[in-house]
């Protein structure tokens, strides 16, 4: 694609980058056979194509973001299946960003959306505030009906999102080593913790991303990672909770999601420099995408972009690390049938794709890709709660593809999409790395109590017991 920004313009690293990245596109139109809200509307202008010719003309002419480019703008979901189409290797992903943090700058949105904006990046990002605005939620939940009707549909959504019940904290900051935790599990288990102990072995220490929304809606992900590991002789170090930058970043917060990033890095950046870390572990793969992409996000910045570039390059999801190590599978998933749902952010942000599959069909589980697994559920951080219609149109049309397959229980790597997913289907949702806790020697996750679903393994111990 030609372009004809100015020297001066060029000057700026952010219209530098934007530039290249115009470049790259040969108008192809691959990607539109990718994009979810393209094969919901049918509009040129919702395709990455016809996003990235709004974006040139808008960055290329220095103009304030108009409503209409903002309307296409902020459909787009950032679910980078584009990226994974694209036969040029345009990175669609850095030029949408670029956008959203014009349109911030340059754009007065109505009121009721700034106040509903600044209202969740005031609130997401921070646990306390988020329970606390969770509970008061859930005496709203009622009324969720009323608001649709007057036509704050966001706000409904985000009373139909919120949890009837929140959970207790199960993971405090701090160090994990495998020789101090005791993991739920079987005699097996604890004689190998033991003996990993009295040797003084640790075979690995890894820093654990707490995160904002999963700690507050689902603390036992993280602690189901926390007992994988330590189980397997790795010592795990959680530090300070809280954002990693994502969601004001993809809201065109910049220089709130900077300063997020650099907290993160701070904390991390000691644990580097103090015992070592082997990886940096994240089990959002939402928030994985961004840690691994802080050293573009900071290269500008001279106190920060040695440390950002280094953080990104320790940062893995969780699967990847599992991948890496020898699990001890104690439970034989004994044919349980999983419907894997790969994140868009793990799937395309982050390229991977078989080794959570991998990982399960290991632990015994028959693992069953989804129909159209490429598209996006709707979740895609906050977009199903700023655009509840398209983000319930693509969740039914996932959950039909899922439920097509009759599994026992779905699997993801991302806490949106377990919550998106869970909203609109009654088979029990499950992160990935609580099925492989489970199967090497931790408990049933808490989704499938009393859903019928059992292991060979527990119904042998159930038999024993019987008798």
């Amino acid at each position: 694609m030609q372009t004809s920004f100015t020297l001066a313009q060029l000057a700026d690293p952010g219209v530098a980058e934007s530039e290249k990245i115009l470049r790259a596109c040969v108008h192809c139109g691959f990607c539109t056979a990718t994009c979810p809200t393209y094969v919901l509307l049918g509009d040129e202008l919702d395709s990455p194509r016809g996003r990235i010719y709004l974006i040139k003309d808008m960055l290329e002419h220095d103009r304030p973001a108009t409503a209409d480019v903002v309307k296409h703008i902020d459909r787009c979901l950032s679910c980078l299946a584009c990226m994974t189409t694209c036969p040029s290797g345009v990175h669609y992903m850095h030029l949408v960003d670029h956008a959203r943090a014009h349109i911030e700058a340059t754009y007065r949105r109505p009121l009721i959306d700034r106040v509903l904006r600044g209202l969740l990046a005031r609130v997401l990002p921070h646990n306390r505030r988020f329970r606390w605005a969770l509970a008061a939620a859930g005496l709203a939940r009622p009324f969720a009906g009323l608001f649709a009707a007057v036509g704050l549909k966001p706000v409904a959504a985000m009373l139909r999102l919120a949890p009837a019940k929140l959970p207790a904290r199960s993971v405090e900051t701090g160090r994990y080593p495998a020789w101090q935790t005791r993991p739920a599990g079987s005699a097996e288990s604890e004689t190998r913790l033991r003996e990993a102990r009295d040797a003084g072995a640790r075979r690995g220490r890894v820093a654990l991303l707490s995160g904002c929304v999963g700690p507050v809606i689902a603390p036992l992900i993280n602690a189901a990672a926390i007992r994988l590991l330590t189980r397997h002789g790795i010592e795990v170090v959680v530090t300070e909770e809280g954002c990693c930058g994502s969601l004001e970043h993809h809201m065109g917060r910049e220089s709130a999601a900077l300063e997020a990033a650099r907290r993160r890095i701070d904390g991390w950046t000691t644990e580097i420099e103090g015992e070592g870390l082997d990886a940096i572990l994240v089990t959002a793969s939402g928030c994985g995408t961004t840690v691994k992409d802080y050293g573009f996000m900071l290269r500008s910045d001279r106190a920060y972009a040695d440390k950002a570039a280094r953080v990104s390059r320790l940062a893995m999801d969780i699967s990847e690390y599992l991948d890496r190590i020898k699990l001890s599978p104690e439970r034989d998933g004994a044919g349980l049938a999983v419907a894997y749902h790969s994140a868009c952010s793990l799937q395309h942000g982050q390229k991977i794709g078989r080794v959570p599959k991998e990982l399960l069909s290991k632990m015994g589980f028959v693992v069953k890709d989804v129909p159209e697994g490429h598209l996006c559920c709707g979740s895609a951080g906050i977009y199903n709660i700023l655009q509840p219609e398209l983000a319930r149109r693509l969740r039914d049309r996932k959950v039909g593809n899922i439920e097509k397959l009759k599994p026992d229980v779905i699997a993801a790597g991302n806490i949106g999409c377990m919550t998106q997913i869970a909203a609109g289907t009654e088979i029990p949702v499950v992160h990935t790395v609580e099925l492989i806790d489970w199967a090497t020697g931790g408990p049933r996750p808490a989704a499938l109590a009393g859903k019928g679903v059992s292991t060979a393994a527990e119904a042998s111990a159930a038999l024993a017991m019987d008798g």
